[in-house]
């Protein structure tokens, strides 16, 4: 069986995703995570774009020793030299340079003709390929692009030194056969493209991302990118996970495998949802809630008597354990250091005892403490190691009930260390707090999304919320945790504002579409 590489973009392309803003150290969790779960190539960022990503990336690249990691670079010298700057410190630093090929993105993004397109992408494969060992070149809208243009010029950008040529379906446009053939025809039509490995990037504007990467894979494609979940901007893109499980589910039908350690999906997933504020839809195939779950009598009836009557995927293969006790009380330091390091997250012995604290905190509330209950603890304390708490609530209190009207009264510690107070009312407590949080705060603020979860069952279940606010015009998610549902959504709210106020502290984000 041949082996498909996979190349991951959750930190690049899925952090474009509206209102994702991903710290330096929530980066770098996702990248070692990316990282024991086996990806061949993870693009850690776009360095060019902000000094924010440029640190990320070279932190990124400085600590991931067993994946290739790359950034994205448009055609630009400078653009090549700050890449290299970035990801210079990595076990194998590879280049992702992008450039449209497609009529309408010729015509009138970059206002040049075929020939100059051709000339500017040699001219910077040839640059790239000074320092990097290995340079991907994409052809943005390649699926709407033609296809014997497609084909001179990726004959050119080969013999100029690409080691991989990206075939991206930039809009989500194409259908399984026709990119399928456009496959075909490059495999068949450009004489030196055994020199290279072919790769497919597809969005899921019309749902059909996953079924695109597997026809391009049918038809010689070597490479499949993606992201976690099928993150990214408009509807995402593929996602690696449904990829891998149809690579080994239907290995009767797909002769290929990955390197992907499949019992590591799930908590990839899970991480990956906690710290974008990216809920994974219940019914999502493969890491979604109800994927295992079976309502209807004659499946449950079935799956009783044997799992594969309806379940062609089992829970363990994707790493879905059951959530028991682990910890309790009386559970010590050492057992609680070694659970971390089982979670695969990295504390210093002053965050590890912060940590520990909140721990024991909860197991004061809390009878049984699982690896979600734990995670979530850990998610927050990278929220502050990141020191993104530019606004610190002091109190709060709220009064509310069937014949009163509720009222929130706050304290907060602002950015210059004042502290202020207010109270206001609201149709409900969540609401009150909001209204009274927003007096308080000067930056101007919409709530765009509000949402509020369960973090395992129980009555004393940890409450976990995420909102989505648009901070004086910028969209920023914000997450926040509490075993009380009214001091989580205070806590997610408050999150998204320092994040905002974080994210001002660097250069402005270019926005790319690959």
């Amino acid at each position: 069986m041949s082996k498909i590489k996979i190349f991951d973009t959750t930190l690049r392309d899925g952090e474009q995703s509206p209102g994702v803003n991903l710290n330096q150290l929530e980066k770098l969790e996702i990248a070692k995570q990316l990282e024991r779960f086996g990806v061949d190539r993870m693009e850690a960022g776009f360095p060019a774009s902000s000094k924010g990503d440029f640190n990320a990336v070279k932190k990124i690249a400085d600590t991931i020793k067993d994946t290739s990691v790359t950034g994205l670079a448009r055609t630009v010298k400078s653009d090549v030299d700050t890449a290299w700057e970035a990801l210079k410190g990595a076990a194998e630093p590879c280049l992702h340079l992008f450039l449209a090929t497609s009529p309408i993105h010729m015509t009138y993004k970059l206002k040049k003709s075929p020939e100059q397109v051709i000339d500017t992408a040699v001219e910077m494969v040839s640059y790239a390929r000074q320092r990097f060992p290995q340079v991907e070149w994409s052809a943005e809208d390649a699926s709407r692009s033609d296809w014997n243009f497609l084909a001179q010029i990726i004959e050119r950008v080969i013999d100029a030194g690409a080691t991989v040529i990206n075939l991206p379906d930039t809009v989500g446009y194409t259908t399984p056969l026709e990119y399928g053939k456009l496959f075909k025809f490059i495999t068949e039509t450009v004489p030196n493209i055994d020199r290279v490995s072919l790769s497919c990037h597809c969005h899921n504007d019309l749902g059909m991302a996953v079924a695109n990467s597997l026809a391009a894979v049918e038809n010689g494609a070597t490479q499949i990118e993606g992201t976690i979940n099928g993150i990214g901007e408009r509807a995402g893109n593929a996602a690696i996970e449904e990829l891998a499980v149809a690579l080994k589910i239907r290995s009767d039908h797909y002769p290929f495998h990955t390197g992907l350690n499949l019992k590591e999906i799930k908590r990839t997933s899970d991480l990956v949802a906690k710290l974008t504020g990216m809920y994974v839809q219940a019914n999502k195939a493969v890491v979604g809630r109800n994927a295992f779950a079976h309502e209807a009598g004659i499946h449950q009836d079935g799956v009783l008597k044997h799992a594969s009557t309806y379940e062609i995927i089992t829970p363990e293969m994707v790493g879905v354990a059951s959530n028991t006790l682990f910890l309790g009380k009386h559970s010590g330091r050492h057992a609680f250091k070694d659970k971390v390091k089982e979670l695969g997250i990295n504390l210093t012995e002053e965050k590890l005892k912060e940590a520990f604290d909140l721990f024991k905190e909860l197991t004061d509330h809390k009878k049984e403490v699982t690896d979600d209950d734990l995670l979530t603890i850990l998610m927050e304390i990278q929220t502050e190691m990141a020191s993104v708490n530019k606004y610190k609530m002091e109190m709060f209190q709220v009064q509310y009930g069937t014949a009163n009207i509720p009222t929130a009264t706050v304290l907060l510690k602002t950015p210059d260390g004042n502290t202020v107070q207010s109270a206001c009312t609201g149709q409900g407590s969540v609401e009150a707090v909001y209204k009274t949080l927003d007096s308080l705060i000067q930056e101007d603020l919409k709530l765009v999304d509000y949402q509020l979860k369960s973090v395992g069952g129980g009555k004393d279940a940890i409450a976990e919320s995420h909102v989505q606010l648009l901070v004086n015009g910028f969209a920023v998610n914000g997450r926040g945790s509490a075993q009380d549902v009214i001091e989580a959504s205070a806590n997610a709210f408050l999150n998204a504002v320092n994040r905002y106020i974080v994210q001002q502290n660097s250069t402005n984000h270019q926005e790319v579409v690959k």
